[in-house]
């Protein structure tokens, strides 16, 4: 349909303000939008509907018709209810721009020109997207009336018999219709989404997992998963939701490719509003690190923290304890099918802070507003978390044994530290809420590895929980720390906590590598060559022997061994590099050799 032919729909409530040459304009689709910059949404052609909320002073409304112009937009209709008279300044835009202008009348909701374009538009596909537009109105409704994704879904099931999710990259199912998605199954097809992302293919992509088909549709544009022209994708990557349909769309019409993909255009609109709603988190988390990092007064940080805490615990009050995660994206390549760019051109900030909002959601949480207790804030190329925790009811007291009395002598003081130890059975204790950095990537390692590629790296590290402002600086500090202990281990995804921070564990990593080659073959290259040549497991006995804490009797049982062959093998150890097991420092020198192999 034309321009034209909106005008003169008396029931539309239009009123042309400028562009009467350009009535003669197609016009492919209808969006709504209260973006200062919708551009990725667009695909030319469309009618955007807009309630001028983008707009904060006269000098908006420029850039704002500028980027519809660049996109190819057939018009701009602007509602007259947030206003009242359309600003002067948005019609010398338009003109300037060559832009037809409408005024959409108070009295006309945005939700009946759309249903209106929507059925003159697409003939044979009318009543699905109809139903789609039909609900559109509530999906953008930010009230109980607001249905979310979860609306185009169900009407995807019952209109289309077609199951979809709405994932995140990490696979965790944000919005679905039916029965949960397994997180399995949802790690998995992230993974196929990220890995033909990474190769530059278009959407929507054919996975096979579990002995069913899907399509994945890339939460985007509605350019069919193409990145915008200059865009390196390796920006978006590891960020874009994506639709999970179990079906495969290799053979179907392009009227249902493209009603899928109007159904992805809806649903981005649901993530752009949830990426407003994280504003403040961030604004909050930004505040209260650039007070950290200039070495403010602990009073003034407890100050910002008690005005953080309401919004990110609810109803909780002051949080007694907090953590910090500091996460960094490093690109170390530029050939990718689907970027242009160089690792330098890549703002890794930006990139690491979304990712660690989706990484700290709790993943046994769904919806697209699960991560409002998350405040994350980005300095140059780290992100960094402040993560509030609640408060727990305390561990109930432990029974604790004492050393036995048949210890030999050579064990007593092992016999005493073990009754401490973790083979003593422990009572039971409260649910620790503290975030451990294992335990943060264990569901998200595989799909996040297939978006870094072979040039891409995530590294992690995580604080201990600090109970007041004057620990948030030593909190920051650790974390970065464990950082960079997680940087010197070897993966695309690596994350390292506070307690791996002892004095050895800090150093390690920090040695060049032609020395601790030297110093790991100097040690172990002999017992590695007598092992091949007798398979005697001296490397496996020196492991353990360590582990044991040089306790004879415990080493003898863990390798179900006799003391005395245990005695002899260790033996053989000291005499092929001499070094003598009962020394502190040889102990120690073994330890570190092993730790760096």
């Amino acid at each position: 349909m034309r321009l034209r032919a909106l005008l003169e729909t008396d029931a539309l409530g239009l009123r042309l303000l400028g562009g009467e040459d350009e009535l003669d304009r197609t016009v492919r689709g209808v969006m709504t939008t209260d973006l200062r910059d919708p551009s990725r949404y667009l695909s030319g052609g469309e009618l955007v509907l807009t309630g001028l909320a983008w707009r904060r002073d006269a000098s908006d409304s420029e850039p704002f018709v500028r980027i519809l112009a660049g996109a190819g937009v057939a018009g701009l209709a602007a509602g007259e209810a947030e206003l009242g008279d359309i600003p002067a300044d948005l019609v010398e835009a338009c003109v300037q721009h060559r832009l037809p202008l409408f005024a959409v009348n108070e009295t006309v909701a945005f939700a009946t020109i759309t249903e209106h374009v929507v059925r003159q538009v697409s003939g044979e596909r009318a009543g699905d997207l109809a139903a789609v537009v039909d609900r559109h109105r509530r999906l953008m409704t930010s009230g109980p009336a607001g249905g979310g994704p979860e609306v185009v879904l169900d009407l995807l099931t019952s209109d289309l018999d077609l199951r979809a999710w709405v994932l995140s990259p990490t696979g965790r199912q944000i919005a679905g219709a039916g029965a949960p998605l397994p997180a399995p199954l949802g790690a998995a097809l992230a993974g196929h989404h990220l890995a033909a992302t990474r190769t530059g293919r278009r959407g929507p992509y054919r996975a096979a997992v579990a002995g069913s088909t899907y399509s994945l549709f890339p939460i985007r544009n509605a350019g069919r998963g193409a990145v915008p022209a200059g865009r390196d994708v390796r920006e978006s990557v590891l960020s874009d939701w994506l639709l999970a349909v179990e079906a495969d769309a290799s053979d179907w019409p392009a009227a249902r490719l493209d009603l899928l993909q109007g159904v992805t255009q809806l649903i981005a609109v649901e993530r752009d509003r949830r990426d407003a709603a994280r504003t403040v988190r961030r604004r909050l988390a930004q505040e209260v690190l650039e007070l950290v990092q200039a070495g403010a007064a602990p009073a003034e940080i407890a100050a910002r923290l008690r005005v953080a805490a309401p919004v990110l615990l609810p109803g909780l009050g002051a949080a007694p304890q907090w953590q910090v995660v500091v996460a960094r994206v490093d690109w170390t390549a530029a050939g990718t099918a689907g970027g242009a760019g160089v690792p330098g051109d890549i703002a890794g900030g930006p990139v690491a802070q979304a990712l660690l909002e989706e990484i700290l959601v709790d993943p046994a949480v769904s919806g697209p507003d699960s991560a409002d207790r998350i405040a994350v804030a980005h300095t140059g190329e780290e992100a960094i978390a402040l993560v509030p925790l609640p408060a727990v009811p305390a561990p109930l007291p432990e029974t604790v044994g004492g050393p036995t009395d048949n210890a030999d002598d050579a064990d007593s003081d092992d016999a005493a530290g073990r009754a401490a130890g973790p083979d003593t059975a422990e009572a039971p204790a409260a649910q620790d809420p503290a975030l451990h950095a294992d335990a943060l990537l264990a569901s998200v390692r595989e799909p996040l590895s297939a978006g870094l590629a072979d040039d891409g790296r995530l590294t992690l590290g995580v604080s201990a929980a600090v109970h007041s402002a004057e620990g948030l600086r030593g909190a920051l500090e650790e974390a970065r720390h464990a950082r960079r202990v997680a940087a010197a281990r070897p993966g695309r995804v690596c994350a390292a906590g506070h307690h791996e921070l002892a004095s050895h564990v800090l150093l390690l990593p920090f040695v060049p590598d032609d020395v601790r080659r030297a110093f790991t073959a100097r040690l172990l290259d002999p017992l590695r060559d007598y092992d091949r040549r007798h398979r005697a497991e001296l490397i496996e006995t020196l492991e353990a022997f360590l582990d044991c804490d040089g306790s004879w009797t415990r080493c003898a049982a863990r390798l179900h061994l006799h003391v005395n062959t245990l005695r002899y093998r260790v033996g053989r150890i000291e005499q092929l590099t001499g070094r003598d097991l009962s020394r502190l420092e040889d102990k120690l020198d073994f330890f570190l050799a092993l730790r760096m192999s």
